[in-house]
């Protein structure tokens, strides 16, 4: 039997359907490609355009896990805050653990809780802008409406931390950004600094053993975790992970000290693996 071609390539599209769903590309394609960093003198458009190139990227980043040989650092991130009850908590747990943690502490909640900042600058810990207000539309606001949540969050951080970071690191709140908040933070001389892992710990069904889970399955060389300060899962998730990072042979740092000490294009495109 003769196929025609208009047949020929519709039996060809189920088949690669088909091949594509087994192979989890259909899932990876419609899901949104985040760098780990936008630093302040990249391309965002190129980094932030989600090309098929960088598609098939996070599909080897997610299904392929390799021994890696590079240096095996971990950044664990924490956003919002800081909290009267959960900060104490999870600064008591870090210093534990003697690990390093980077907060991105929002200012509206460090006018109220100012001691918790100091706290965690004493202790050693890096903390960077995650806006004034913590806008639940940060993605829509104007170039103008971006710089002033900055620069009023770095104020405000000031007047009681001193932190270089506060004004060269910040994350979206919400994670929400595009092209337009990404370049505002950009011409305001910040780093953007998103994730290679996100847990989602604040979900109310996340467990401290998904938390544990999730961010164990997808390790990456290097790794900037997504977490969040407020979550009392997430300080119980923290003994089972760290231990499982350090018998994989990874050391803990501060974004900081990451970006200064990885090349940006291994930031960029992190190899997963096995932890």
């Amino acid at each position: 039997m003769k196929l025609s071609r208009s047949r020929l390539a519709a039996v060809g599209g189920v088949f690669l359907a088909a091949a594509l769903i087994g192979f989890g590309l259909v899932h990876i394609l419609v899901a949104p490609v985040v760098p780990p960093v936008v630093v302040r003198t990249a391309n965002a458009h190129r980094l932030l355009s989600g090309g098929i190139t960088a598609h098939i990227d996070r599909l080897l980043h997610e299904r392929f896990p390799t021994s890696s040989t590079r240096p095996r650092l971990v950044a664990l991130t924490f956003d919002d805050g800081p909290y009267p009850v959960e900060t104490p908590l999870l600064l008591d747990e870090l210093t534990q653990l003697h690990v390093p943690a980077t907060f991105f502490l929002i200012g509206d909640d460090t006018k109220l809780f100012p001691a918790l900042a100091q706290r965690i600058a004493g202790a050693g810990d890096e903390i960077a802008n995650h806006t004034q207000t913590h806008p639940a539309n940060f993605e829509a606001l104007g170039a103008a409406a971006v710089r002033r949540e900055l620069d009023r969050g770095a104020a405000t951080l000031e007047q009681y931390v001193h932190d270089p970071a506060i004004r060269t690191m910040m994350r979206p709140p919400h994670g929400r950004f595009t092209l337009r908040t990404v370049e505002a933070a950009q011409r305001d001389g910040y780093h953007v600094i998103l994730w290679s892992d996100d847990p989602g710990d604040w979900r109310a069904a996340a467990t401290p053993s998904a938390i544990d889970a999730h961010v164990t399955r997808y390790a990456t060389a290097p790794d900037i975790i997504l977490l969040h300060s407020g979550k009392i899962n997430t300080i119980q998730a923290l003994p089972g992970m760290v231990a499982r990072f350090r018998t994989a042979g990874f050391r803990f740092v501060t974004v900081g000290e990451l970006l200064r000490t990885v090349p940006l294009s291994q930031i960029l495109h992190p190899e997963r693996l096995r932890v």
